[in-house]
């Protein structure tokens, strides 16, 4: 969400209060901050998204939220039905070491060519202690196809 979705409701709390007590203080002080939570959002709707290319050369550069950012532009990118590029950004963040994201692509691979292809990238996300691939695997490294009783 943002900022301004807090500002406007705590705004509106802030204008009742200073009804209630009579104080032009709270009354002035809640018409600013309806304003800035409406120039927020705003400011919010007009933002240009993040540059794929940019984030990932923060990302190889070990930023930890440029690889947030590939991650969920890949994950949006997926949602469109772009699974190609998806693919690219996923891979770009799981270079940067992002275990989301190694989890991420091979629930893509899967879904396109099935366990088999997908394993090397589960087995990779379980080894980076990715709770939910680790459930993928029995005690010994033994996919675990059903994801019953992982021990």
């Amino acid at each position: 969400m943002g900022l301004g979705f807090f500002l406007l409701p705590a705004g509106g709390v802030l204008s009742l209060t200073g009804v209630f007590l009579g104080s032009s203080t709270l009354i002035g002080l809640s018409w600013i901050m309806w304003a800035a939570g409406i120039l927020l959002l705003i400011a919010q709707r007009y933002r240009r998204p993040p540059d794929p290319r940019q984030l990932a050369v923060a990302a190889a550069a070990g930023d930890a939220r440029a690889v947030r950012g590939l991650r969920t532009l890949a994950l949006d990118a997926r949602s469109q039905g772009r699974p190609d590029a998806a693919e690219r950004m996923l891979r770009q963040a799981v270079k940067a070491g992002d275990v989301e994201s190694m989890w991420e692509l091979g629930r893509l691979v899967q879904d396109r060519e099935g366990l088999a292809a997908a394993e090397p990238w589960f087995r990779m996300a379980a080894g980076r202690g990715h709770v939910v691939a680790r459930r993928l695997f029995r005690a010994g490294g033994e996919l675990n196809r059903d994801g019953t009783s992982p021990l």
